[in-house]
């Protein structure tokens, strides 16, 4: 009786993981190599995501994985979108911080890689003004040109 007791129990803790585990997530992210770890200016990584719940905030962070080479504190990019259904390009020029003189590299670290996910949106979140696809495109614009020791960049969108 005790084992098919422990069988049952078994069962239904199984069910209630998969269960659990088939809801959905509201996230994308999605990054792309940098060739050669030499990210050239005219290189514009494309990222297309859908958003089916306009009504909740999100936040937008630009990830990026580099080596501890990489020179520099910050990275300039241009971030620009498009909404769905229009042709017109918004783009925003951000310093995206990656390092402090205190601190050293701001994101995770493994050995002499690191992998950030610096958050773009403000504090209270974005909210997009409707559903359907949005394209985002990276520019680095760094006075170095290729921009050296970037191995990924990136986008991750979340609900709040």
């Amino acid at each position: 009786m005790c084992n098919v007791q422990l069988k049952g129990l078994l069962f239904i803790l199984l069910t209630s993981f998969f269960i659990s585990s088939c809801s959905t997530v509201d996230l994308y992210e999605q990054t792309v190599s940098i060739p050669g770890h030499k990210w050239e200016g005219s290189y514009k990584p494309e990222f297309k995501f859908e958003i089916k719940d306009n009504s909740v905030p999100y936040n937008i962070f630009f990830v990026i994985r580099h080596t501890e080479k990489y020179n520099y504190n910050n990275i300039y990019i241009n971030l620009s979108s498009t909404q769905p259904g229009k042709d017109s390009i918004v783009t925003q020029r951000l310093d995206v911080a990656l390092a402090t003189n205190e601190k050293g590299w701001l994101g995770t670290g493994m050995d002499d890689i690191y992998e950030q996910r610096m958050k773009l949106s403000p504090t209270e979140g974005t909210y997009f003004p409707k559903p359907g696809i949005y394209t985002f495109k990276i520019e680095q614009i760094m006075r170095d040109q290729p921009l050296e020791h970037v191995m990924n960049a990136g986008i991750r969108i979340e609900k709040k």
